[in-house]
């Protein structure tokens, strides 16, 4: 949940009885350090700080520069320059030693590890530091791969979950498993606890992972609309329209398969070849400022709007507040 997980929502969350969570795959090492502490001052309990390990980007300047051309119709429409070039504008943490630094300091309970696995020594260190270390799969070889390196528990991501798939590889085969039948497998094949994670909203979708096997469920969807989210007007807006029914699967947005509203930008992406899209992070440095000159003239729909397949289901509550009705859900489930 980078871009719309705060320290606020981590520690109502942490507070009311569940594991708070930070995503800082879209900050660096200092703004991790000041939501950790931010997060330090509002709870004492047990927090999971959520690290990006994608492939660094090997720039493809050609590809990068038809890119900015296929958008800039869409920025003069905005009254707006499209970009000269295209940065990195996330450094992945297999590389970070500065995150990596960050975290041994700051020393989270948890850690936990999207689109793959940093090297066997930062994981070393990052063990030798007391740190619960967390991998998300999205299929066997995935989970196999994770369970080899030493984690103490994977995340099952079903296809129908929110934002960016897990994926280890994005050009690769896709099985599109979902949570259900991805958690009962994972159960099956493995020795350390699994965690079902997409289209889970409530207490009742709760109770049917913990049913499959699961040792816990992750939300995320679930708390975008709570309180403590910085999801933007626009987001908060789509997700009480009729447009949280249709969810799409896109790279055009970042570069990364990763599960959004339907909007303008997700119909672009359907016209657009997987080859033609930059890089992650390298084309969400173009959606992300398209998505600033769409605003600046009144547009939501270039927005990163992630969402689930449950997305229907959202509520916007406090987050402590969500915790305790998926409580009181789950207990009557059982």
């Amino acid at each position: 949940m980078a871009g719309v997980s705060t320290p606020a929502m981590a520690a109502a969350v942490a507070n009311a009885g569940a594991l708070g969570s930070l995503g800082v795959g879209g900050t660096d090492a200092g703004g991790a350090r000041t939501m950790i502490a931010a997060v330090r001052a509002a709870s004492r309990r047990s927090l999971n700080v959520n690290v990006f390990c994608h492939r660094p980007v090997r720039p493809d300047a050609a590809l990068a520069s038809a890119w900015i051309d296929r958008l800039r119709p869409l920025f003069d429409n905005f009254g707006a320059e499209p970009p000269a070039a295209l940065a990195e504008i996330y450094r992945s943490f297999v590389e970070d030693d500065d995150m990596l630094a960050a975290l041994i300091e700051t020393k989270p309970k948890v850690v936990s590890f999207h689109f793959g696995l940093p090297s066997a020594q930062r994981m070393a260190a990052l063990r030798e530091a007391g740190i619960v270390l967390i991998g998300t799969a999205t299929n066997l070889r995935e989970a196999q791969l994770l369970e080899a390196a030493g984690v103490q528990a994977v995340v099952a991501q079903g296809y129908e979950a929110g934002g960016h798939r897990g994926v280890f590889d994005p050009d690769a085969p896709d099985d599109q498993l979902g949570t259900l039948a991805l958690t009962r497998v994972l159960v099956r094949a493995l020795d350390v606890p699994v965690i079902a994670a997409g289209g889970i909203m409530d207490g009742a979708g709760i109770a049917a992972a913990l049913r499959l096997g699961a040792a816990a469920a992750q939300l995320g969807t679930a708390f975008v609309g709570c309180h403590e989210s910085l999801a933007d007007a626009g987001y908060r807006q789509a997700l009480g329209s009729p447009a949280v029914h249709h969810t799409v699967m896109t790279r055009a947005i970042s570069g990364r398969p990763a599960r959004c509203l339907a909007n303008r930008f997700t119909t672009l992406g359907a016209g657009v070849s997987d080859r033609d899209i930059p890089a992650y992070p390298i084309a969400y440095d173009a959606g992300k400022r398209l998505n600033a000159a769409a605003k600046a003239r009144g547009e939501a729909g270039y927005g990163a709007q992630w969402a689930g397949q449950g997305a229907p289901l959202c509520r916007a509550l406090p987050a402590g507040a969500l915790v305790a009705a998926l409580r009181a859900e789950l207990k009557a489930s059982r």
